[in-house]
């Protein structure tokens, strides 16, 4: 691991904490601002993360590319590994230990915040429907990611993923965790927002196989994605290990 790549790590730790704290945060909010309201608390969540994350891409993309999700972080390495750009193995791990404790850091953060006890969540969401709308979530937000580096549009990936993944908090059963990071940080907090831990390893795995698809339409559409690797999910200029 180069030692220039300390900045990357703090950044993606950094971004996957905010973005927690976002998600976790305005769930809590909502839930006690519309407490009648369900589907208006669902509204004022997928807005305030939909700029939330367009934000931290903004803030955090040129020192790490704003991966804040392990998913990203793999599909980063392996469509990017035979042509050497991209991260490498070592590199993902380090990326993914750093989102994960930024992670939990963040739904801690976002509890504190409005003095809401840190507890294990009890929402239990391992449903059919739901496995299968992060699969979808999942392959789709892999794949604008890449579309949108391939054809060095990588400036427009903070407004475009912000505005996907919170028009997937809709269109999805599952409201788009899309995010292994963010699906193990979610249950620190027993609120609107949580996840149950027995629904965490078939979430995690819904989202490895929209991975999987995500790459197979990647590399059908854009069959040299991964010269474009480095720009993931924005251009950065942190040097890969491999450099």
């Amino acid at each position: 691991m180069s030692a220039l790549r300390w900045r990357a790590l703090l950044a993606e730790l950094l971004g996957t904490a905010l973005l927690v704290t976002v998600v976790v945060g305005s769930g809590i909010a909502a839930s006690q601002l519309s407490p009648d309201d369900v589907g208006l608390q669902l509204l004022e969540n997928a807005i305030a993360t939909a700029l939330g994350l367009t934000v931290l891409i903004l803030m955090f993309g040129p020192v790490s590319g704003a991966h804040f999700n392990p998913v990203v972080s793999l599909a980063d390495w392996f469509l990017g590994r035979r042509s050497g750009h991209g991260l490498s193995l070592p590199e993902v791990g380090a990326y993914t230990v750093a989102q994960v404790a930024g992670g939990i850091g963040g739904a801690v953060l976002a509890n504190l915040m409005f003095d809401v006890e840190t507890l294990l969540s009890t929402k239990d969401r391992a449903t059919g429907p739901h496995l299968l709308a992060e699969v979808v979530a999942t392959a789709g937000l892999v794949l604008i990611i890449f579309a949108l580096a391939r054809s060095g549009r990588g400036a427009l990936a903070a407004p475009a993923v912000g505005a996907y993944i919170g028009a997937a908090y809709w269109f999805t059963s599952s409201t788009s965790f899309a995010n292994p990071a963010v699906t193990i940080g979610r249950v620190f907090s027993d609120t609107f927002a949580g996840i149950a831990p027995g629904s965490v390893a078939p979430f995690i795995g819904a989202q490895l196989v929209g991975l999987a698809v995500a790459l197979g339409l990647v590399l059908a559409l854009y069959p040299d994605a991964g010269e474009a690797a480095d720009d993931v999910v924005v251009p950065h200029d942190e040097p890969s290990a491999r450099a």
